[in-house]
């Protein structure tokens, strides 16, 4: 898991620039869960960025999507966010 969360962490960092980002994974709270099956995990990201200036929370949201893009298809089954100050 510690690789997913590095490549989590790459991709929003390099779209974001964020001067806070914690990502956690969940996983574990989901064992057995019938999106867990498949080998993806389940992480919370908790972000700060002066790119979220004036945005709404889904478009804030969209940008997080954005940067991990494929790894929902790969690496994540569900991702949580936390927009911090």
């Amino acid at each position: 898991m510690t690789d997913r969360i590095e490549l989590i962490r790459e991709r929003i960092s390099q779209a974001l620039q964020p001067s806070h980002l914690e990502i956690l994974d969940e996983s574990h709270l989901h064992v057995g869960h019938e999106g867990a099956r498949d080998g993806r995990g389940h992480f919370r990201v908790r972000v700060s960025s002066s790119r979220f200036s004036g945005l709404r929370p889904l478009q804030q949201h969209r940008l997080i999507y954005d940067a991990v893009g494929d790894l929902m298809a790969t690496d994540i089954h569900a991702l949580a966010i936390e927009v911090v100050d």
